[in-house]
């Protein structure tokens, strides 16, 4: 009888040791370390190929280079995230915060799929058969080839792919799929770390593109080992709060695509529907005259959105002043705040901070500072900026305005929404041609920019 080994495994990063700790020693994190019972596995049980189908070494030179096949779905914006359509025998690992909509993006998808004469098997391992019926009714789906099957185990999920030969698999979630060779409970580091390698080997070889739900933790990481999101080809976040309809997919790994691209969704009552425009989502509610309100053409992925970032400042109750920041890094506002006061002579240490980016959408690169520095500016002068303004550029710490990439892109965003004037860095003025219905002003320091913006 094969003799079992204890060890104890942290579920954060996946470091192994011999014996409990209370903290990992390689993630430092606290009360992560599981115990997990391990079996030899018997001989052979890594190697899946063939007798006489080795691979050998090859020069880089003499390997072929082909574009990969692709399937688009007629979610366009899931298209753009996934490079240009779902990749034969791709993984894809698929993460969110419980209720906001991934089996039902997914349901979706495999609908589209089968009604184009694809084989799509659903595996279904937190709800019955029944259940996923209910969901396709409400979703008004009814696929032929759509296949359903509710089970958790792999070896029958694995003979299910192998009687079927489906084109596409959905695995709804990978924590409750377990491993019947692998001891531990379902969910557990062994069991997502082993059936995560049995599901990308069936990928490879037999050319099916699979899809994997995963759950998240309450920091909003995905739950499990870290090794799962190097495991997969593509890894998609799916962001956005219960209460708001509007659903973010965004790409944060892709072997086949680039990362950092997005797809706004929104949630209604007959399913998840794409939105073309999502400058004009963001931008509708906007009130005009306002202070404390600016918009900046972010570059999310490939294309640029308008958002509209939203200062508040209120003189302080407290020794220590609040900064709180909602889509906007906190530090990012703390470090443009202290450039305006030390920079622009604005006295804001006394003043409370809150930040937002309407809509939900989280931004996060350097375009955003002087838009930043604006409604800042405005909310403490109480003094409204220009309904037909765009700001962008990036500050420095020593107050300049710094330049930024893709500024013709941007700017023809910020035009064709109706914008009148964009306020840009200065030495982002030359090598193109803005659009003649749109001016654009270059600004040297944020001194300079404050003045164009609000007259100052």
């Amino acid at each position: 009888m094969a003799k079992k080994t204890v060890k104890f495994v942290c579920q954060n990063c996946g470091y192994v040791s011999p014996k409990w700790m209370g903290k990992c020693p390689q993630c430092n994190q606290w009360n992560q370390m599981v115990e997990e019972i391990e079996t030899p596995k018997p001989k052979g049980y890594f190697l899946h190929t063939e007798p006489g189908s080795e691979t050998k070494a090859a020069p880089i030179t003499s390997i072929e280079s082909k574009e990969e096949k692709r399937t688009k779905v007629e979610f366009e914006e899931l298209n753009r995230v996934l490079g240009g359509g779902i990749v034969a025998g791709s993984l894809v690992l698929i993460g969110g915060d419980p209720g906001i909509g991934k089996s039902t993006l997914l349901l979706q998808v495999s609908a589209q799929l089968a009604e184009h004469d694809f084989h799509v098997l659903y595996i279904s391992g937190e709800e019955s058969a029944k259940q996923t019926k209910l969901r396709a009714d409400r979703l008004k789906i009814n696929a032929e080839h759509l296949y359903v099957l509710p089970e958790t185990n792999l070896a029958y999920i694995q003979q299910a792919i192998d009687e079927l030969k489906p084109n596409f698999v959905i695995i709804d979630s990978i924590q409750t799929i377990y491993h019947p060779d692998i001891t531990s409970a379902p969910g557990s580091v062994s069991q997502v770390r082993e059936s995560t390698s049995q599901l990308m080997r069936i990928a490879k070889t037999k050319g099916v593109a699979i899809f994997i739900v995963g759950h998240v933790t309450k920091e909003g990481s995905l739950a499990g080992p870290r090794v799962l999101e190097h495991m997969v080809d593509t890894v998609l976040y799916f962001e956005g709060e219960r209460h708001n309809s509007y659903r973010i997919l965004r790409a944060v790994k892709n072997r086949f695509g680039s990362t950092n691209e997005i797809a706004i969704l929104e949630m209604k009552e007959m399913g998840l529907e794409e939105v073309k425009n999502p400058s004009e989502i963001f931008l509708e509610e906007r009130t005009k005259g306002a202070s404390g309100s600016t918009v900046v053409a972010s570059i999310e992925g490939t294309r640029p959105v308008l958002v509209e970032i939203q200062a508040l400042l209120a003189p302080t109750f407290f020794n220590m002043p609040r900064r709180m920041a909602t889509g906007i890094d906190q530090g990012r506002v703390t470090l443009i705040m202290a450039v305006l006061e030390k920079r622009a002579g604005l006295l804001i240490q006394n003043q409370d901070a809150y930040l937002k980016v309407a809509g939900g959408l989280k931004v996060d690169e350097p375009a955003i500072d002087l838009a930043i520095a604006v409604s800042v500016a405005s909310s403490f002068r109480d003094q409204p900026t220009k309904a037909e303004d765009c700001i962008i550029g990036e500050v420095g710490l020593t107050g300049e305005v710094r330049r930024v990439t893709r500024i013709e892109q941007r700017v023809q965003e910020a035009a064709k929404l109706g914008f009148k004037r964009a306020i840009i860095p200065k030495n982002n003025l030359g090598g193109w041609t803005p659009p003649g219905e749109i001016e654009v002003i270059g600004a040297a320091s944020v001194q300079e920019a404050l003045q164009f913006a609000l007259g100052e």
